[in-house]
């Protein structure tokens, strides 16, 4: 029974809201953070340097050139373009010729890729793809660290370790199985083309691999699970899903490579023989573009035998440019012109 004196019960219901009142303020336009004279000499100042920046590399390379042209015109005016057709090499009688050297640099590098590429990418695929996670640093870390030995500790090691070995053992069992070919026959001396193809594949094979390795981390992780979940292997996975999209990053690398080993000097000069001849057997001595110009430049006695290893140099350098766009064509023709996708 309810109590009279306390009145009928209230409740709160819901009350209307009051809208609220937009006070417009005067419009404040913001203030720069600085003045606008000092904004356009920041960005002509900027703009300015940048340009600076970008023509320095044209000026650079412009500015080797001419010193490499200049330089060699003895030569150039003596032998012309078969200079670099001419097997001879006489500073004695001040016959020169430079087809020995480009020769020998084409060979060693071509054979230190087809040694270093499968090498190079089986460690890429191993530390991105299969490694336990408690080997993946240790073994990144020891490939990175090939590329920071310097040339002449390579060259040492070559001479007492790698030489000896290719004497005794390898090149023996090469000329008896493999000799049929002209590839391998000959005195197995050690220090050969062979020697300078497999120092340099040693030398170029931490750069292929740290390269291939962060274009195949930059591959997404759906892209893996996506070919797995409709079946595939590990083997179909890393062969479709990861090295057919970093393809292109895998050639810059391969690119890289290739270049390091067309100027590589010191551990080859100290391996291959310095002998400048055309063979075909890889057993025989040979002789590098960069190797000659640092052995026999501070001998030169004559202006034109100065003026020949200067040719050379210049030979070198033509032959990267036409390395850089023969790959350039290659990976164009991987591609087909579209730009690598990460995330195809």
């Amino acid at each position: 029974m309810s109590n009279s004196a306390l009145g009928a019960p209230r409740f709160n219901g819901p009350q209307p809201i009051a809208s609220p009142s937009v006070v417009r303020s005067a419009e404040i336009p913001p203030s720069p953070l600085m003045k606008d004279r000092n904004t356009e000499v920041a960005d002509r100042v900027f703009y300015w340097g940048m340009l600076l920046c970008g023509l320095s590399v044209l000026l650079l390379v412009g500015l080797i050139v001419y010193g490499l042209i200049t330089q060699s015109a003895l030569s150039w005016h003596a032998f012309g373009l078969k200079f670099f057709f001419r097997s001879e090499w006489n500073p004695v009688n001040d016959q020169f010729g430079a087809l020995p050297f480009i020769y020998g640099t084409i060979v060693s590098s071509i054979l230190a890729l087809i040694i270093s590429v499968p090498l190079a990418i089986g460690v890429a695929v191993f530390i991105t793809e299969m490694s336990p996670p408690w080997l993946k640093g240790p073994l990144a870390f020891t490939t990175e660290l090939l590329a920071a030995i310097p040339s002449v500790i390579y060259g040492l090691w070559a001479i007492f370790v790698l030489v000896p070995l290719l004497r005794v053992y390898v090149q023996p069992w090469l000329a008896k199985y493999f000799g049929w070919t002209g590839l391998f026959e000959g005195y197995p001396n050690g220090y050969s083309i062979l020697a300078a193809g497999i120092i340099l594949a040693i030398m170029i094979v931490p750069i292929i691999s740290s390269i291939t390795r962060e274009v195949m981390t930059a591959v997404p992780r759906q892209q893996r699970e996506a070919v797995l979940a409709l079946g595939a292997t590990r083997w179909e996975m890393i062969r479709t899903g990861v090295l057919r999209n970093a393809r292109a990053g895998i050639m810059g690398g391969i690119i890289l490579g290739l270049g390091r080993a067309l100027g590589e000097t010191m551990a080859v000069t100290m391996v291959i023989g310095n002998s400048p001849e055309i063979a075909k057997s890889l057993f025989a001595p040979g002789y590098t573009m960069a190797s000659v110009i640092a052995n026999e430049f501070s001998e030169a006695t004559g202006n034109l035998y100065t003026s020949a290893l200067i040719e050379i140099g210049l030979a070198l350098f033509i032959v990267t440019i036409i390395v850089n766009i023969l790959a350039q064509v290659l990976v164009w023709s991987v591609t087909r012109g579209n730009p690598a996708r990460a995330n195809a």
